[in-house]
């Protein structure tokens, strides 16, 4: 039997979740009537990025407003250095290594890109970036974390092409209308 402040205070936390819950919902309808009612540029390219398997309404959403729309790119080194994709080695005398990633830029885009990275290897496992992955990382589940982030970084990469550019990622597939 639980306490009279427990029962109280975990029905105050159901209320809260169903809530959180109901708001997101929302949100989501929201995005659906935006993005099929707007003719703005932001709209087309998250259509355009839903275009492509294992791309969905939420990671387009995500990376065209909270990166692409707002910014515009000279270069695959800025893009990448914006979302805290690049190598930063450490270079001392005759030591050389890399440190990992610089992390600078938004951390919300970057696990965006290494979640997408994973679902890029699910649903497009026969282009070229999965494919590179595979040849590179594919032994070892330590080489398999950092190889994502690289992945990641080359996904970002070919995603800003394909908007900007219209050049579809090679080898990847296209969802059926």
């Amino acid at each position: 039997e639980l306490g009279p402040n427990l029962k109280t205070e975990l029905v105050r936390e159901y209320e809260r979740l169903q809530l959180v819950k109901r708001q997101i919902k929302e949100l989501h309808q929201e995005q659906k009537r935006r993005i099929e009612e707007e003719e703005t540029k932001a709209m087309k390219q998250i259509i355009t990025l839903m275009q492509l398997r294992g791309v969905g309404p939420q990671s387009s959403w995500i990376l065209v407003m909270e990166f692409f729309v707002w910014r515009k790119f000279k270069n695959r080194r800025e893009l990448a250095a914006c979302a805290g994709l690049t190598p930063t080695p450490y270079d001392s005398g005759s030591s050389q290594r890399e440190q990992g990633i610089s992390k600078a830029g938004s951390r919300r885009v970057r696990s965006l890109m290494v979640e997408l990275a994973w679902l890029w290897l699910r649903y497009q496992p026969n282009s070229k970036l999965s494919r590179w992955f595979h040849s590179r990382f594919g032994v070892g589940k330590r080489f398999r974390r950092v190889g994502i982030v690289a992945l990641a970084r080359k996904l970002l990469i070919a995603l800003w092409r394909y908007l900007e550019k219209g050049v579809v990622p090679e080898g990847a597939v296209l969802k059926a209308s």
